[in-house]
Order: structure tokens, then sequence, then C-alpha cells
């Protein structure tokens, strides 16, 4: 039996906490752990992280950070997925970009919320998704639908992320195993669907829409 909020009458409902920042984590974990049938039972503060500590506490539910080191929640995400598919996840992030949503719900992630939604939101995030249910913030989804789609071909993505660094052409074909020629191409075309003037631009609108 459960509740309108989704909440189970018995069951403790097993989630693993993946985030980089410690104090945010254990603020995260000390919320969740008021809840009577919720238990935060492991951990991590790194993406490559999550997959073993999600098979070894035999997690329920996974909360993801989109930006943490060694993989993205939506790398996790996916590779929870792939993995272990009874794992429902739950995809957090400070900025709600559109082109983030799209890529969390393409990765298999069931909700995808902003980290400073009132802990009763995310608690019943948690027992919703458990349930079989999605869960979207209302103002990301509606900003994802006004936004439309990704314009940028995985490729331009790659040669934007590389070009962040401020490389220059010839490092970013050595690196990207590219001739120059097609370097330039992909960055010309991207910063033509961007409608902007630059490399540097493109990097910036395209990382402010969550498509990088």
């Amino acid at each position: 039996m459960t509740s309108d909020d989704g909440r189970g009458a018995d069951k403790v409902i097993k989630v693993l906490l993946a985030e980089d920042q410690g104090m945010v984590r254990e603020a995260l974990a000390a919320l969740l752990g008021l809840e009577p049938d919720i238990e935060v039972v492991a951990q991590v503060g790194r993406g490559d992280e999550v997959l073993a500590a999600a098979r070894e506490a035999d997690v329920d539910v996974a909360l993801l950070d989109i930006e943490m080191p060694g993989r993205t929640g939506i790398e996790a995400a996916a590779e929870l997925r792939a993995a272990l598919p009874a794992v429902k996840v739950v995809v957090l992030t400070t900025f709600g970009r559109p082109g983030h949503l799209r890529d969390a719900m393409e990765s298999g992630a069931r909700a995808f919320l902003v980290k400073d939604a009132p802990a009763a939101q995310l608690a019943a995030a948690v027992r919703k998704v458990l349930a079989g249910e999605r869960v979207i913030d209302p103002a990301l989804a509606a900003a994802a639908l006004a936004e439309g789609a990704n314009p940028l071909t995985d490729r331009e993505r790659e040669v934007l992320r590389a070009a962040a660094g401020g490389a220059t052409n010839a490092e970013l074909a050595a690196a990207l195993h590219l001739s120059q020629g097609t370097v330039r191409n992909y960055l010309s075309t991207a910063i033509q669907k961007l409608a902007v003037r630059n490399r540097a631009e493109a990097v910036g609108v395209a990382r402010d829409k969550g498509w990088l």
C-alpha cells in the first residue's frame, strides 16, 4: 500500500548518494535520513565510483549530481541502466539547463531535479521513481520544450569540448585524430548553428544550454 506521495507502508528504500562536494553530500544525506522509509546506504564523491557502490550496497535508487570527477552523473546513469537496470536514477543539478534534462532522460534517469528543491520534494521523488513514475521539475521541462533539440552533432560537441581549454586547431587535430581542416569545419559549423562570433562564445552558449 502506498500513500499519495508514493510512500510505501513498510519497505525502506536504500539510496546511493553521488555528489563531489562533501558538505552538500552530507547535508542531503542528513535530510533524507530524517525520512522514516529512506536510508542512505552508500555515498561517493566521483562518478566512476557509482556502479561499484550501487552494486555493493544493493541500492534501490541512485541520486546523482551531474558534475563529478571521473564520470558525469549522466554517464553514470547510463552505466547503471546497462549494468543494474532495476536501480532507479534521480539526477540532481545546480543549474537547470534544458540540454542536461534531455541527456539525463536519454541516459535512463527517472527524475531530474535542481539541488535547491525542498527536501520533501526530493524524498517524494525517490518514492515515486521506485514506484515507476517520472519526476521532472516543471520549470525545467518547460524550458527544455521552449529550447528545442540540441542542434550540435556528437562530433561538433566533442570538438567544442576539446576547444574549451584554448587549444589551437593543430592541437585539437592531434588530440582528436582529425585533420586541421576537419577541425576548422566542425568549429565553423558549430559557431554558425549557435549564431555566435567565435569558438569561445560557442563553448559558452553550448555550456549554458547544457549541450556539452
